[in-house]
């Protein structure tokens, strides 16, 4: 068979609406920007109409808007990818080992991070699956959606056509698991056997499904990177209040009414958005956050309501990386620096504390560089045995916890920060240079295994990794994927994690003021 293959009607699959032509490279079927829904602004995504022929999907759809200009930063330890936007956004990408209907295979539905305002199914170059169809026979799907006040802006109190105009973004997501569950088949693909996996925003996505009744039953597992917070949700006494929010959105764009702006230019109406954010911090220091708010549609966060019954019956695979938010560089190369000289560093975070931090740290992660405790999270980490811990006491199904510790080669060893562990998970390494180094490919080749394994039976246990036992309402019984080897460590850093907490609390999640509309300072989240 020729490598690459793109005839007339070969390969073309059978949808409810219509046919699609994609293409196949190197055996596996690839589609690309099949639209799964249309929308209007602020309101609920509705089905496409049918077609007579062959539609292309040869090329990645529209991706949303974002609200501020996307900066290219540290491509060498995230390959990023931009692309042309538009609020009419619901597009999804299919790689798939075959396209006979009936094969059944896993599916794995990936939901892209930016929190709930920015990315996209193919902002970095490693969420492609490719590589998942090829190795380990699953499909993988990539999926856009509406994001930001696009998605999020709550104008339901402006008339009954908006009524869910706070959750569309979420809305989305749930169309395209419907038109997966119609259509996947076609695809080769199993509708009854779908994995939701997101990280950072996706995860929280993730999460968020499992809270939407609606979504009851488009899929069957779960996997959480980096993206659950555990707890209660907090109010925040500066958030400013939907009506105030759109009030201050309609002076900017100098309009009268809700379905005036439903219709205004996005360009247009980005702008007012992001005058309107700026006016509310500079009176009151009054906050817009975007993402999904609790109604009839979305019941809210578990620890608030607890957990839906489709959650429940859910497995789940839940976890984060070392260093996460460990942006921030150190002066020099840490293999260039002495015990001695990490020592100093150290002390000028934790000042008295810094030998019970020491201690503690040598105990949990034995023979690493005593200045990688600098960038150990505290933010995710806890939340995310806090969530395992919570869904194993309420949950039918497993729960397990994982937590990716590899060390880098970048400036003398990075532990893993934010988006560090994808590549692993979608066996993509290959399209980032850092992630070719010693260990890696086997490293690789374990985690995407275990993936598929767990997208494939609900249990991630697999001859490539001991055994992995399932976190319970006292234990979390983490995995460690490293490339010196992954084990099953209970409650390991627990007591580090608690000090750190204590001593260095984690700074507050996001960047602060709005910068003011229109200057080169504007900045998007590093995705």
């Amino acid at each position: 068979m020729p490598k690459f293959i793109c005839d007339k009607e070969y390969p073309v699959v059978a949808t409810e609406k219509g046919k699609i032509r994609g293409f196949v490279y190197d055996g596996v079927f690839t589609f690309y920007g099949i639209r799964y829904a249309r929308a209007r602004r602020f309101q609920m995504p509705e089905e496409i109409p049918a077609w007579e022929g062959i539609k292309d999907a040869l090329g990645y759809g529209y991706i949303c808007p974002v609200l501020s200009t996307s900066q290219p930063s540290m491509e060498v330890l995230m390959t990023h990818r931009f692309w042309p936007e538009n609020e009419n956004c619901q597009y999804l990408n299919i790689w798939t080992p075959t396209i006979e209907a009936g094969a059944k295979k896993p599916v794995i539905v990936w939901l892209h991070g930016g929190g709930y305002s920015a990315g996209s199914s193919i902002e970095q170059a490693n969420y492609d699956g490719h590589n998942m169809a090829v190795k380990e026979d699953c499909i993988t799907v990539t999926v856009n959606h509406r994001l930001n006040a696009f998605g999020f802006l709550d104008v339901s109190d402006y008339g009954e056509k908006y009524w869910n105009s706070r959750n569309v973004g979420m809305a989305d997501l749930v169309a395209a698991l419907e038109w997966i569950k119609k259509n996947i088949a076609g695809f080769g693909g199993d509708p009854d056997c779908v994995t939701i996996m997101g990280q950072s925003g996706g995860g929280g996505k993730v999460t968020t499904l499992g809270q939407i009744p609606a979504a009851a039953g488009l899929f069957q597992r779960q996997m959480v990177m980096s993206g659950a917070m555990g707890g209660k949700t907090v109010p925040n006494p500066k958030a400013a209040q939907p009506k105030e929010i759109v009030e201050a959105i309609l002076k900017a764009a100098k309009l009268e009414t809700v379905d005036e702006l439903a219709v205004l230019p996005a360009t247009l109406f980005i702008r007012a958005v992001n005058q309107a954010v700026y006016d509310l911090y500079q009176d009151g220091e009054k906050t817009v956050s975007w993402g999904p708010k609790p109604n009839d549609y979305y019941l809210g966060n578990p620890f608030d309501v607890g957990f839906c019954d489709h959650a429940k019956k859910a497995p789940t695979l839940i976890g984060s990386v070392v260093s996460e938010m460990g942006f921030a560089p150190l002066p020099k190369d840490v293999a260039k620096m002495s015990e001695e000289e990490q020592l100093e560093l150290v002390k000028e975070k934790f000042g008295d504390n810094t030998d019970k931090v020491v201690e503690l740290f040598k105990k949990a992660y034995p023979g690493r560089a005593i200045a990688h405790v600098l960038n150990v999270d505290t933010m995710m980490r806890p939340g995310h045995t806090s969530y395992a811990k919570q869904k194993a006491s309420e949950a039918e199904a497993n729960v397990y916890n994982y937590l990716f510790t590899v060390e880098f080669p970048y400036e003398g060893g990075k532990c893993a920060w934010h988006c560090s562990d994808i590549p692993f998970w979608f066996g993509s390494c290959d399209t980032q240079p850092i992630d070719d180094f010693e260990g890696s490919a086997a490293l690789e080749d374990v985690m995407r295994h275990t993936l598929a394994t767990f997208a494939r039976t609900g249990d991630p246990n697999n001859d490539k990794l001991p055994t992995w036992n399932p976190t319970t309402p006292d234990c979390a019984k983490t995995m460690i994927f490293d490339t010196e080897g992954c084990c099953e460590k209970p409650e390991f850093d627990t007591e580090l994690i608690e000090c750190l907490k204590q001593v260095a609390p984690a700074r507050p999640f996001g960047f602060g003021a709005p910068q003011k509309p229109d200057t080169e300072s504007d900045r998007a989240w590093m995705y």
